[in-house]
């Protein structure tokens, strides 16, 4: 009976050599794939040089991630980078700087003041002027920058004829602006007191008086008319007078000083 179950011998050893009991290292994923192994990628603090041979200056010193927050206030961020607030043109200091100028007209006004001209403040004071008179019952927001939009171009046209340098239509909008802070302090009052009255006009002429002067001051210095400074006054004391009008003109009854 053995003689029918005997096994053949194998004449090829390497026909075994597919059950080797040598172990053998696994290949890995990342093997021809260098870009996409996380182990082989330079560490992120360490020197960024140049491409191409590394023939360029080295920068040392590790790469610190800044706070969202950081890029907008005016004392943080990165060195020698500027707030991002300053890069869009909204620059605090400056903004104080200018309406502390229209607030005190008898100082001396520097020359140089409007070389860094924003609409920030400006904007800023007609919505503030707007949302004064619409809490005293006298929505004219459609009036305020219509007689903006028209005094401005007006007011630009004029000193273009007059001065040999001109003047840029962003600078001659951004000065008109910012003098109108006193007729915003002038509509903080209407809140409380009716501008019907003696008092209303008085303060709403000095009020004229006021911007007209601060404005021409800024002018005339800026474009060196210092001889035509009360002829540049004129004008725009009209613009002016224009806005203490829509502080006093009640729309509800379309009357003047209809407010009791």
């Amino acid at each position: 009976m053995a003689q029918y179950y005997t096994y053949a011998t194998p004449s090829d050893p390497q026909n075994l050599q597919f059950y080797s009991s040598t172990p053998q290292t696994p290949q890995s994923f990342y093997q021809g794939r260098p870009s996409l192994d996380p182990g082989s990628r330079a560490d992120v603090a360490g020197s960024i040089g140049s491409g191409g041979g590394g023939a360029g200056p080295a920068f040392g010193g590790a790469i610190v991630v800044q706070n969202w927050w950081n890029a907008f206030t005016p004392w943080t961020g990165m060195e020698g980078e500027p707030p991002l607030l300053e890069e869009l043109g909204i620059n605090f200091d400056h903004i104080l700087q200018k309406s502390l100028t229209v607030l005190n007209p008898l100082s001396t006004v520097d020359a140089h003041i409007m070389d860094d001209a924003d609409l920030a403040g400006p904007l800023v004071f007609c919505f503030v002027f707007a949302t004064i008179l619409l809490f005293s019952g006298k929505p004219q927001f459609s009036y305020i920058y219509g007689v903006a939009l028209v005094g401005s171009a007006s007011i630009y046209a004029l000193l273009n004829l007059m001065a040999e340098s001109g003047i840029d239509a962003y600078r001659t909008v951004s000065v008109l602006g910012y003098c109108l802070l006193p007729l915003v302090l002038l509509s903080m009052g209407s809140i409380i007191v009716s501008l019907d009255g003696t008092l209303g006009y008085v303060l709403s002429l000095l009020t004229i008086l006021w911007c007209a002067y601060a404005a021409s001051s800024i002018f005339s210095s800026v474009l060196r008319l210092s001889s035509q400074k009360f002829l540049v006054a004129y004008p725009v004391g009209l613009l002016y007078a224009a806005f203490a009008l829509i502080s006093v003109f009640d729309g509800k009854t379309g009357g003047v000083g209809a407010k009791s």
